[in-house]
């Protein structure tokens, strides 16, 4: 608790650019489209994720105790650095991974052996630290709801056990593809965490309210998918 400030401005700047990367990217589908279209515009302007995360933290700067001021926000610059070395780190194993696939299938013999050992050990490590990123956003978010060790050890049980479980089978029978917009409300409840955490350094906000806007995200996003599937059906017929 006597930190509790220090790790919001982290975590809030974290998921806030999990978040601004999402809404800023030119995506296919829409769920709010007015909105997201015009994001997207933005997005075409470089790093204004980072601009927009910056100004955030700035904010949030400005709320902390001024004994507490300068530690917020190194740890929100702090933030956003691990959050842009995750990238930089996947961005360079993918790369190397698709130079590797393609000497693969230009190479033969032992040029091909060894491209193909290589690719296997770059995928390999690409997909962990996907994977070490993907966790690091919930043993952050568990803090946006909760201060209690015990509680968040056994949210991130629950998760790597269950939640995971399930995902997997949801890709497996293309149910994420038949709800368009699951991966849109998750971002907007990731983003709405980010908020909560930042406003937290000033302001304390009830646990329900933290875990019900989640939820109230996702319970949208799946609603809003079915009254899309229902209306392409009905166009169909």
């Amino acid at each position: 608790m006597a930190h509790h400030a220090e790790i919001s401005a982290f975590g809030g700047i974290f998921l806030l650019l999990v978040f601004l990367n999402f809404i800023f990217d030119d995506k296919e589908v829409h769920w709010f489209d007015w909105l997201e279209s015009r994001l997207a515009k933005l997005g075409k302007v470089d790093a204004m994720s980072v601009f927009v995360a910056l100004i955030v933290l700035m904010i949030a700067v400005s709320w902390a105790n001024a004994e507490q001021s300068g530690a917020v926000l190194i740890a929100g610059v702090w933030g956003i650095l691990v959050y842009l070395g995750v990238q930089v780190v996947s961005g360079m194993l993918e790369g190397d991974l698709e130079e590797d696939l393609e000497n693969e299938e230009n190479g033969s013999g032992a040029a091909a052996t060894s491209a193909i050992m290589k690719g296997g050990i770059i995928g390999f490590l690409y997909l962990e630290v996907l994977d070490a990123s993907f966790s690091f956003d919930g043993v952050i978010g568990a803090f946006a709801i909760t201060n209690d060790v015990i509680v968040i050890m056994l949210g991130l049980a629950i998760g790597a056990m269950f939640v995971r479980s399930m995902t997997i089978f949801l890709v497996d029978k293309g149910t994420l593809d038949e709800f368009i917009y699951l991966e849109h409300g998750a971002h907007y409840a990731i983003g709405a965490l980010a908020l909560i955490m930042l406003l937290s350094v000033k302001f304390h906000v009830p646990e329900i309210i933290t875990g019900l806007i989640g939820i109230a995200f996702i319970g949208w996003a799946l609603l809003a998918s079915l009254q899309h599937r229902k209306a392409e059906k009905a166009s169909l017929n």
